[in-house]
């Protein structure tokens, strides 16, 4: 649910000391927006610390969140390799300090540091590979077990994340997410 990226994190400690001008570390409060969907951008971002969600919204408004970024993980690196405006927005939950770096100097790196180059395929690579089965997790099984699982594997989720965000995580609705999770309070009780 939480995605990090720890190597990469330390890697880019390195480089920001081997290249001070080619970072900026921001921080950002929690529920600001730090990239927005549909909106042109000439910079990257990479988490030092903190949460975040990496959300598409659809022309109704509706929510889509494909992931929770934690340490080490990069957005808005899409956007350099296809040169359009950002496909998602990514909105600070927690407390979030942030590198960014342009695309300029991510480019020179690509170019010129194969260990960094490395790094962006292996985490890219990682990002496509998570999606397809937790996609097909949520389509073949119930709200129940979704959740279940999601309790399995993040016993606290329901505490660092709103409502709102697991079922939207989840591709559902808050009703349907209030009613399951009543369900299985009942059935805790028998």
């Amino acid at each position: 649910m939480i995605r990090t990226n720890k190597d990469f994190l330390s890697y880019i400690e390195l480089l920001d000391k081997k290249h001070p001008d080619f970072f900026v570390l921001e921080a950002h409060d929690s529920g600001d927006i730090i990239l927005e969907q549909d909106k042109r951008y000439k910079v990257l971002f990479l988490i030092k610390e903190g949460i975040t969600k990496c959300y598409l919204s659809d022309e109704n408004g509706k929510d889509f969140i494909q992931e929770f970024f934690g340490e080490g993980m990069q957005f808005g690196e899409l956007e350099v390799f296809s040169n359009k405006s950002s496909y998602c927005s990514t909105e600070a939950i927690t407390k979030v300090c942030t590198y960014k770096i342009s695309h300029t100097n991510y480019n020179y790196l690509l170019e010129n540091d194969p260990i960094f180059n490395k790094h962006v395929l292996k985490a890219m690579a990682e990002k496509i590979g998570y999606k397809a089965p937790r996609f097909s997790f949520q389509q073949s099984y119930s709200i129940e077990e979704n959740l279940l699982k999601l309790k399995e594997l993040y016993p606290d989720f329901d505490k660092l994340f709103s409502k709102k965000d697991i079922a939207n995580y989840l591709g559902i609705t808050i009703r349907s997410l209030n009613r399951t999770l009543n369900n299985l309070k009942e059935s805790k009780k028998k």
